[in-house]
């Protein structure tokens, strides 16, 4: 028999369903199955599952026959497991290196029934709160039942910290019951129905605080579910044990604390709402209420049970408002010099920015900008142009730093960052399409619409997802990242995998448009007569074979730092060879070493599509442009001397060695013969660019910039 089953229930969790599996098919411990339940979720998380089910026996997938919810998902795991113990693991969170050896390991030396594992609590902002009860756990007996340590009904009651027999739930029948709030009805009873409880005291799970999707950020009346479980779960406990006093007093509170937590959450329960739930609260204390009373807790929170028990609805409101009140001006006492200061810089475009807020917006007016207002280019390029041929009637205006103006091309419509008529237009503008996001201070204005359209498919980790990796972080303040997300309506996606990335990086609520990237268009119709004026355009002799060498940018580096000798590089190629060496936008200013005629910086070459449409070879190492030029199918080599170092401090999406668009070079030598002998067009290297480009480019068609702008500013195909 298999010693454990792990169920895991799967719906909407496209960006952190790998994670998750990852974490179990990579552990120590191997005598384990996987058995997920696609709870017919309309994301790509099936894909996912099938995609790990077909090179991982451990892995079995179980269709539900409709959208069942978590609880009952669960239970048609159940039915399909086979372990001695089971295990549910809810497919948003993973496991920590090591957790399966040691659970096992400690449930073979107990022989418990139940084991409780730790956690730690893994916010979307980068926040950890390491061994949330791993003290708690460490304090319990090596082997108890609830009566011998109550304690452990303080503990935290979900069913993913909790290891069961299998044989324990099926002779009894245990099972989830349905809606939210699930696991009440089910961790209470089996608690105090199994005779041998063991804990573990270290880190197994981590348990990801999602910035949405999840129960305790929704806002309905379904939150009233949970009384109907804390029903179930003590109808359960008294038909299988026989809780003494000192239990009943410590589950009751746990109950009345329950509610006060769901209550008192702003983004649970409605406002108009409210009043009702405290009364099923009181209802609740009333029947349920020990003979022998309960431990009541001291303060502030002790007084508030108490006025659950008489009904008090308002007293606890003044009592809640008062505290807040009191911590609100703590805070805004604190940041009252730093605000003022910032104020005083601001004062002046922040006022008329206001002032045209107040104003009617533009519906004509759609303002564009690309890489923090550096000119007329990428995706919002291709979108305006298209949107000048299908919506005439809209009028585009361009942000650009004073830096920039003079390089426009001629009659380009724009404004001046920080000037009067920039704030003015970002006031009052119907469309606003990006590439990166807008200023902090900007406001979304009801009534206008926001438009993300990135700038390149991700391997790097993006947004919330760099929290585990701060070193290749340049902005850590994740909050502040994701209120910028938060104006967003459309999020523009080159494929299935950059809408998964995008759902864990960008955890809010806009609308995915995953119709290819826009600047691609012009690739996906290019021509040989294309290729050749854009060489012209750059004095490319004929006859010569072009390399365009494009590193990406490496935080942890200094800017003077290369990863590649372009000179020796270009010397080694020989005559015959033209590099051209792009760095990265971040790096720009930073001059490259080369000697005359030796390689040609195009670093300040303000159209990279002329450069792809130039080029007979891409080498890069881990930029985006490789997923824009795969759209060519053209030989792309991959130049990767620093990918371990790379994978740990930026984080990665996906192995591109173990992936890659080309051939893939990981020494100076192999690099050097890999281009010198034309292996990066042999037959093996181009197997690996057809499934690339499967993968990844099968949506750009020359038409992405249309289906963006039917959709957003015609509003066709809604």
């Amino acid at each position: 028999m298999t010693f454990l089953s792990i169920v895991l229930p799967v719906y909407k969790v496209q960006g952190y369903l790998r994670q998750c599996l990852d974490s179990l098919l990579s552990q120590s411990f191997t005598d384990f199955e996987v058995v997920a339940v696609d709870d017919r979720s309309p994301d790509y998380s099936g894909a996912i599952l099938a995609e790990y089910a077909a090179r991982d026996p451990r892995v079995r997938v179980v269709t539900a026959p409709e959208n069942l919810g978590l609880g009952r998902a669960r239970n048609l795991g159940l039915e399909h497991a086979t372990g001695e113990y089971v295990w549910f693991v809810d497919s948003d969170d993973w496991l920590s290196e090591g957790s399966l050896a040691a659970v096992a390991a400690r449930l073979r030396a107990t022989g418990a029934d139940l084991l409780i594992v730790g956690w730690d609590r893994v916010h979307w902002d980068g926040r950890v709160q390491t061994g949330t009860a791993n003290k708690t756990l460490a304090e319990a007996p090596e082997v108890f039942s609830v009566e011998d340590w109550p304690r452990v009904l303080n503990i935290l009651h979900v069913a993913w910290n909790k290891v069961v027999r299998r044989e324990f739930l099926l002779r009894l029948g245990f099972v989830f019951e349905a809606g939210w709030y699930e696991d009440v009805s089910f961790s209470f009873p089996v608690m105090l129905a199994v005779p041998r409880i063991s804990t573990l005291p270290r880190t197994c799970v981590h348990y990801r605080q999602r910035r949405t999707g999840a129960i305790t950020r929704t806002r309905g009346d379904r939150h009233f579910e949970v009384f109907d479980h804390w029903e179930h779960a003590l109808a359960l406990a008294a038909k299988y044990a026989s809780p003494g006093d000192e239990v009943r007093g410590l589950l009751f509170r746990r109950m009345i604390w329950h509610f006060l937590r769901v209550l008192r959450h702003d983004a649970r329960v409605p406002p108009e709402s409210r009043a009702r739930f405290f009364g099923r609260m009181t209802e609740m204390y009333r029947k349920h209420l020990p003979p022998t009373g309960y431990p009541m807790p001291g303060r502030a929170e002790g007084l508030r049970y108490r006025m659950v028990g008489s009904g008090s609805y308002h007293s606890m409101r003044a009592l809640d408002f008062t505290v807040r009140q009191v911590r609100r001006g703590k805070r805004l006492a604190r940041s009252a010099a730093g605000l003022l200061k910032r104020r005083a810089r601001q004062v002046a475009g922040h006022l008329y920015y206001q002032v045209n807020l107040r104003l009617p917006v533009d519906e004509n007016l759609a303002l564009y900008a690309a890489y923090w207002y550096r000119g007329v280019s990428c995706n919002p390029a291709a979108i305006a142009a298209k949107a000048a041929e299908l919506a005439p009637h809209l009028r585009p205006v361009w942000v650009v730093g004073p830096t920039r103006a003079a390089a426009l091309p001629p009659g380009t419509d724009h404004v001046v960052a920080g000037t009067l008529p920039y704030y003015r237009a970002l006031a009052r503008a119907r469309y606003l399409v990006n590439n990166v996001n807008w200023p902090n201070r900007m406001v979304k204005r009801r009534g206008t619409t926001h438009v993300m359209t990135h700038h390149g498919t991700p391997l790097k980790r993006m947004g919330a997802d760099q929290a585990d990796h701060p070193a290749g972080a340049r902005d850590t303040d994740f909050r502040r990242q994701m209120r910028r997300a938060d104006r967003w309506d459309y999020s523009v996606t080159a494929n299935a995998h950059t809408t998964i990335a995008w759902e864990s990086a960008y955890p809010c609520s806009y609308e995915t448009l995953e119709v290819g990237y826009p600047r691609n268009d012009r690739l996906a119709t290019a021509t040989a007569a294309d290729s050749a004026a854009a060489r012209e355009r750059l004095g490319v002799p004929a006859g010569r074979r072009v390399v365009l060498y494009l590193p990406t940018h490496r935080e942890w580096l200094p800017p003077e730092r290369h990863v590649l000798d372009v000179e020796r590089l270009a010397a080694s190629l020989g005559p015959d060879t033209t590099l051209l060496v792009r760095e990265h936008y971040f790096s720009a200013g930073t001059p490259i070493p080369l000697a005359d005629g030796s390689a040609v910086d195009v670093s300040g070459y303000p159209v990279v599509e002329d450069l792809y449409l130039a080029a007979d070879v891409l080498l890069t190492d881990y930029s985006s442009a490789m997923f824009d030029y795969a759209v060519l199918d053209r030989p792309i080599v991959i130049y990767a001397p620093d990918w371990p170092v790379y994978r740990e401090l930026r984080g990665v999406y996906f192995d591109l060695l173990a992936e890659p668009p080309g051939a893939v070079a990981t020494a100076y030598p192999e690099l050097v013969d890999t281009l010198q002998s034309g292996a990066y067009a042999d037959e093996a290297s181009t197997a690996l660019r057809q499934a690339f480009r499967e993968r990844f480019c099968y949506l750009d068609d020359g038409h992405a910039a249309e289906r963006v702008v039917r959709h957003v500013f015609l509003r066709e195909n809604r």
